[in-house]
């Protein structure tokens, strides 16, 4: 799969996000190592901490269906710059899918890819917890 299927299909999450309160609709798609797509968008409460993101929304619904190989994830903004998952989102990514290939997408089109480990260096994860 091409990187632009996998944007097309980040923007299209977007515009199912619920962002009554912010207006800043989310999109991402995570693929799948078989090439299938799982799609997140946000959805906002107004009791603010129950908000979820559309990077965990994605993640959260591929791990519910039992997936745990992932290869990229694309998160699309409807504005110019380039934005980042949220701290949460970070530390959510590092611990599910430490691996997988993390496509910003801005709506000019352009795209900048990361890893996980440059947006959240010296992270705190499971061997972490090992003894």
């Amino acid at each position: 799969m091409k990187d632009k299927e996998l944007i097309e299909k980040a923007i299209e999450a977007s515009k199912r996000a619920y962002a009554p309160y912010s207006n800043f609709q989310v999109g991402a798609a995570l693929q799948l190592k078989n090439g299938e797509i799982i799609q997140g968008c946000n959805v906002e409460n107004a009791s603010y901490g129950l908000t979820n993101c559309a990077e965990r929304t994605a993640l959260f619904a591929a791990i519910a269906r039992g997936e745990k190989n992932f290869t990229r994830l694309a998160i699309y903004v409807d504005r110019p710059a380039f934005t980042a998952p949220c701290g949460a989102c970070r530390q959510v990514i590092l611990e599910l899918a430490p691996k997988v290939e993390i496509i910003l997408v801005n709506n000019r089109g352009e795209t900048r890819k990361t890893s996980i480990k440059e947006l959240l260096p010296l992270s705190f994860g499971s061997e972490d917890l090992e003894s």
